[in-house]
């Protein structure tokens, strides 16, 4: 029974393509695996060090966003200022204008008084003309007949020349008045038109320099998330590299496992040789095996080859550009509850949910000494676990419509190598399989 069961494990062990192929003769060497384990790890590396710079580069943009938020709180207060000013200027000149429209009034009274005063003079011109321009006041004043009569005349003359000179002095100043008042409000108005047109020539500057600091925020925010989107990327990346390292890891155990065993089996069996002197015992041992492993391996109907169907249904989308996208893998649709299966042997090294994929396993295989990773997405449930062996044909989940999804299909991707953010090792998974 010890027996059976240690060829059994051997058996089950071989059929792990993470570790190696089904065949023996196919079977990698523990070298070949701690060179790829090294791989991974130097992989894990430089992705922790783009993760630290993107990081970093997060960091900044968000400096830059808080200054431009910082500019554009500034230039808001500014532009509410100056629109204040503007209105203030608005105000003032609306009431220089009705200043304006005060002195009208007034210049309308100082012309009608300038007016009677120039009638005044044209009268006193006329009388002058017509007595022949030869009106003499000192015969006027010697022509009195007494003394009182000459103080009256005196008195009279004298008036008479005040006021022709208050006339003229007083035209003079309501003259000068006049243009004081209307260049004074005219020069005032002139101002305030001027300070307005540089108010609002510096409000629409301020509003483009607003608008550019918006562009520019517009920019950092769209930067910023696909900083954010690139980092997420390399986490995930990073997560699938550490899970592919522990699934080499458990290869690596595995691998020293079945060499013990094969080893402790190919001893035994020297042994029993020696022990024996029949030889059909030894045939017996050797089909009892033979049919141990046969047992194991077809445990579930599966297709001849490396890879097999992943599930039942029809490919509705194939590998390619889709969407302004590069779709990385194919759709395969059915309805019902269908089964999808691991498409080889191998070891499952993440099993979780992603916003994108939804429910989603990734298995590492190696297969011919090459690294496969395969993705199996959108999956309703997930019935295998990170660190789980897998045989080609055994059921992993079921097809579903969960994360970026619109309607139950499996996402089935295969990479020739690990599987990255930017999935550059995804080849054409209907080169493995068909359908």
């Amino acid at each position: 029974m010890k027996k059976k069961m240690i060829a059994l494990n051997a058996a089950l062990v071989l059929g792990v393509s993470s570790i190696f192929t089904a065949p023996a003769a196919y079977a990698e060497s523990l070298s070949d695996l701690h060179e790829k384990k090294e791989s991974i790890q130097e992989k894990s590396s430089d992705i922790k060090v783009d993760i630290k710079d993107a990081e970093a580069e997060i960091d900044k943009l968000e400096t830059q966003q808080l200054t431009v938020e910082e500019q554009l709180e500034d230039l808001v207060k500014n532009l509410e200022e100056t629109a204040s000013k503007i209105e203030q200027k608005n105000n003032e000149i609306a009431e220089t204008k009705a200043e304006i429209e005060a002195l009208k009034a007034e210049i309308i009274v100082l012309k009608d008084r300038i007016a009677k005063r120039n009638e005044v003079l044209k009268d006193r011109a006329v009388s002058f003309q017509e007595s022949g321009g030869d009106v003499n006041y000192l015969e006027v004043i010697f022509g009195s007949s007494s003394f009182s009569d000459f103080l009256d005349r005196v008195n009279a003359v004298a008036t008479i020349a005040e006021a022709d000179r208050d006339i003229l002095i007083q035209h003079e100043q309501d003259k000068k008045e006049l243009e004081t008042k209307q260049k004074a409000v005219e020069d005032k108005l002139a101002s305030l038109e001027a300070m307005k047109a540089e108010l609002i020539e510096l409000e629409e500057k301020q509003k483009k320099q607003k608008q550019q600091k918006e562009a520019l925020q517009k920019k950092l925010k769209h930067r910023h998330e696909e900083a954010e989107e690139y980092k997420v990327g390399l986490e995930e990346e990073a997560a699938n590299l550490a899970a592919q390292e522990s699934a080499i890891k458990k290869a690596i155990e595995l691998e020293k496992s079945r060499l013990a065993e094969a080893e402790s089996a190919r001893k035994k069996a020297a042994e029993e040789a020696k022990q024996q002197a029949s030889s059909s015992s030894s045939s017996s041992s050797s089909s009892s095996s033979s049919s141990s492993s046969s047992a194991a391996v077809k445990e579930a109907p599966v297709s001849s080859g490396s890879f097999t169907r992943p599930s039942a249904g029809v490919v509705t989308s194939q590998m390619g550009p889709r969407w302004n996208k590069q779709h990385a893998g194919i759709d395969i649709a059915a309805s019902g509850n269908v089964s999808v299966v691991a498409a080889a042997d191998g070891v499952v090294s993440r099993s979780y949910y992603s916003d994108s994929y939804g429910n989603v396993v990734f298995i590492s295989h190696s297969i011919g000494g090459q690294l496969y990773t395969t993705v199996y997405a959108h999956l309703k449930s997930r019935q295998a676990s990170a660190g789980q062996v897998v045989s080609k044909g055994q059921q992993i989940g079921l097809m579903g419509n969960t994360g970026r999804s619109y309607g139950q299909h499996l996402h089935f991707e295969v990479h020739k190598g690990p599987w990255n953010v930017s999935k550059s090792n995804a080849v054409n998974p209907l080169n493995y399989v068909s359908y």
